[in-house]
């Protein structure tokens, strides 16, 4: 209730009032969109498995689960990079910052996100579909995740293994170059101005967007680019719990 109170509310009040019809709030609303979509595809299901007794998901339901979540998951991240480069702009180059960040970019920007999502979920989705699969298959997770269905493959999963942690290792890295050289140098910037009022302000409205990008940055760290075979199932679903259910719900608080 608060993911999606919270998420379409904000979409409701930045398209309803004028006064947020600028950039900063056109990437907060397709961001706040994303994450709503993100928590569709995976609460509903999770709290079906909590009350009911048949906690059983078709294969085509479990493959457009991770199509999908990993779709929005993926967009999600490079959003984060569009809002760490537009705080960038309107920080460090204020005086271009209309013409810098124009409608036709911040478009290519969103579009881009979306587009890229699509192919990465795509291809991740045509090398499952690649691999063969049990008749009766029991996944430990309450979430049809990469790792979970390579699992329970009667094939080797290997290609698909690699394929998913190069995409993850380069989706984050070149996401988080974006982001730690916007701020390393939107702090440069701040720590320049004669006001300490200017740099409280600053300071605060870039607090709320890095708390957001290191509680979801920090957990795909986790699952998906540092490989570890001896983490366990529990610490892997609980990690999938913060990054399916509970970021979206913090997004639209912070």
């Amino acid at each position: 209730m608060v993911t999606t109170v919270g998420n379409l509310g904000m979409i409701i009040i930045i398209k309803i009032n004028p006064k947020f019809h600028t950039v900063m709030y056109f990437f907060l609303s397709h961001l706040s969109f994303v994450d709503f979509c993100y928590s569709t595809v995976v609460t509903p299901k999770l709290l079906e498995n909590l009350i009911v007794e048949d906690r059983t998901i078709s294969f085509s339901g479990c493959i457009m689960q991770f199509c999908f979540a990993c779709l929005f998951g993926v967009t999600e991240t490079f959003m984060l990079a569009a809002m760490a480069y537009d705080r960038f702009v309107a920080v460090c180059n204020p005086l271009l910052y209309t013409t810098t960040m124009s409608q036709k970019l911040c478009t290519l920007l969103v579009a881009g996100s979306y587009s890229w999502g699509i192919v990465c979920s795509m291809t991740l989705t045509y090398f499952l579909l690649a691999l063969s699969y049990c008749e009766s298959s029991i996944i430990n997770n309450f979430i049809c995740d990469h790792s979970v269905i390579v699992s329970v493959s009667c094939s080797d999963p290997y290609i698909s293994q690699m394929l998913c942690f190069i995409i993850a290792v380069f989706n984050v890295v070149s996401s988080l170059m974006i982001i730690l050289m916007s701020h390393i140098l939107i702090f440069i910037t701040v720590m320049r101005m004669p006001s300490a009022s200017g740099r409280r302000e600053t300071f605060s409205t870039r607090a709320s967007h890095l708390t957001a990008i290191t509680i979801f940055h920090g957990t795909i760290l986790f699952l998906y680019c540092i490989p570890n075979p001896k983490t366990s199932w529990l610490t892997v679903k609980v990690a999938s719990v913060f990054y399916t259910v509970v970021i979206p719900m913090l997004n639209a608080l912070i």
